[in-house]
């Protein structure tokens, strides 16, 4: 379930580029990562070239918003003033069914008990009315 923030006080993604396309689709909730058309492989961050065949082609595929964590971090110094309410945090690198790795924060789950290989699965916080960030949740 999205939440809407009335008062969002922390800093916003940059929506420049194709990033501002990637967040159009989380507007709409929706994950998707760019698709090479030539050669099928996915590639996270958004960017014009395929690493895999040099294609300029590609399409914005729709994500199974499903992965395993495979690291991650637990922030308890805070390095912007805005985070200071949040310690500890933690942030996972999950390597996304898709094949791509993806960085969000993750929501319902104590630093503790992050375990490697956990799976997990996107969900939606509409922060402000313009955007909307990624996060993770524990899958069931």
């Amino acid at each position: 379930m999205a939440t809407t923030t009335s008062k969002y006080e922390r800093p916003l993604p940059a929506r420049l580029g194709l990033a501002a396309e990637f967040y159009r689709y989380c507007k709409l909730h929706e994950l998707r990562f760019q698709r090479c058309t030539d050669c099928g492989a996915w590639r996270h961050l958004p960017r014009p070239l395929c690493g895999e065949c040099g294609s300029f082609n590609y399409e914005w595929a729709k994500s199974s918003g499903k992965g395993k964590v495979y690291s991650w971090i637990t922030v308890v110094q805070p390095m912007v003033p805005a985070f200071n309410d949040a310690v500890p945090y933690t942030v996972p690198l999950v390597d996304m069914n898709e094949g791509v790795r993806m960085v969000a924060a993750i929501e319902g789950v104590a630093p503790e008990q992050m375990r490697l290989g956990m799976p997990v699965q996107v969900v939606f916080d509409d922060v402000t009315e313009e955007i909307t960030l990624p996060r993770f949740r524990q899958a069931t």
